[in-house]
């Protein structure tokens, strides 16, 4: 394990100012979530089941375009890309903030479609800027950041919904990210390396394989984990009498995450994804026997440790089994699993914690996230069983002899 793999990568500029433009765009854009159900509950005077069905628009349209949004990316480039969709995102969130609920409802739906791929975007960047080696390093500091990005952005969006009116803040919040866009199309880092680019895009069934669908299975059961982690958190701490510490215990389970994250990218060989979702799994289990808060918080932190290295592990293993121009569309696939794996966590979730306590959140998804794993890993374990063993050739002369008796 090497820690002196990041400063190695921090030292490349490429890789640099990935990292940055995606903490840039991510925070606000984190704000702009936390300040939008704020502003559905307080200033349109909405119920959180609203506030609910407006993020689930949001959600099912973010899944819907992030496959097509990569294969612009494949197709057409950077900046032909992120054009037309920064100039829909500025028209919608310069209306949004000053309508009626219903109005907001497609208003939401439709920024959700044209959400620029920051993720895929910084993900290509690193991918395509640092040397093969290093690539989980690099993207286990995407990880960290990212996990930076998700404690800090929240907590500023509630500041700005609490001193500011809510409408101005929603509309401040969602022009920085559209700023942050406009400086990716400024900047238009390269996607895909120099030795990629003579390569023609490919179709869909040139790379969709069973191992790339077990993978993203993989990433839609980390997220069904992590969004059933997240409400136990919220009901636990309710149970147990503790509310005002619902935002710090997150911040933990996040910190937790983030350390995982410089861990993994420092390891010298990378752990196999379904035996990180395994452990993930695993690890959730016991949080359901956690006496009181400060167990909680322990167990939750230890957690945290697989989170991110979970992620991580999915998109570097894609990213490897793919073509380089395939790239974009994949990680559009990718963001969609975990999409389709939260609206499946939270509901399924929701459930087991009406019917059976807080504890029952966090046992039903782990569960389920360590049953993927473990399917997972008996199809893998079948697979290498049926390959073919080859029979060793002839001992003969070495090739270096060969060419010297020529």
């Amino acid at each position: 394990m090497s820690f002196s793999v990041y400063r190695r990568i921090l030292g490349i500029r490429d890789a640099r100012n990935a990292l940055l433009l995606g903490l840039l765009i991510r925070t606000p854009m984190w704000a702009g979530a936390i300040i939008l159900t704020l502003h559905v509950v307080t200033t349109l005077g909405h119920s959180y089941s609203a506030a609910g069905l407006l993020t689930t628009c949001s959600t099912v349209a973010l899944a819907v375009s992030a496959p097509w949004r990569g294969r612009l990316l494949d197709v057409r480039g950077l900046r032909r890309t992120v054009l037309p969709q920064l100039v829909v995102l500025a028209v919608v969130w310069s209306i949004a903030p000053w309508v009626g609920y219903w109005l907001l409802l497609p208003l939401a739906f439709v920024g959700g479609l044209f959400v620029v791929p920051t993720f895929s975007i910084v993900r290509q960047v690193l991918i395509s800027s640092v040397e093969d080696r290093h690539r989980t390093a690099a993207l286990s500091l995407d990880s960290f950041a990212t996990e930076l990005t998700f404690m800090v952005g929240p907590v500023v969006g509630v500041l700005a919904a609490t001193y500011l009116d809510t409408r101005w803040a929603l509309f401040g919040a969602e022009m920085l990210t559209v700023l942050g866009g406009v400086l990716v199309w400024v900047l238009n880092p390269q996607l895909i390396r120099e030795d990629e680019q003579a390569t023609e895009h490919v179709g869909w069934r040139s790379w969709v394989s069973p191992l790339v669908v077990a993978v993203l299975a993989a990433s839609a059961a980390s997220t069904v984990v992590l969004t059933g982690t997240d409400l136990g958190i919220v009901a636990a701490l309710r149970s147990m009498g503790h509310p005002e510490s619902i935002g710090w215990v997150l911040a933990i389970w996040g910190l937790g995450s983030a350390v995982g994250a410089l861990v993994y990218g420092a390891m010298h060989r990378p752990v196999p994804v379904f035996w990180l979702l395994a452990l993930l799994a695993a690890a959730t289990l016991p949080v359901a026997l956690a006496p009181n808060r400060f167990w909680l918080t322990a167990l939750l932190f230890v957690a945290g440790l697989f989170c991110a290295p979970t992620i991580t592990a999915t998109i570097d293993h894609l990213s490897r089994v793919v073509p380089a121009r395939a790239r974009g569309e994949v990680m559009g696939w990718h963001g969609s699993a975990l999409t389709m794996g939260s609206a499946l966590g939270a509901p399924v979730a929701g459930v087991a914690i009406d019917r059976g306590g807080w504890e029952a959140g966090f046992l039903v998804t782990a569960a389920l996230g360590l049953a993927v794993a473990l399917a997972g890993l008996v199809a893998s374990a079948r697979r290498h069983a049926a390959v073919p063993l080859v029979p060793a050739p002839e001992p003969g002369p070495h090739p270096a002899a060969e060419r010297s008796a020529a």
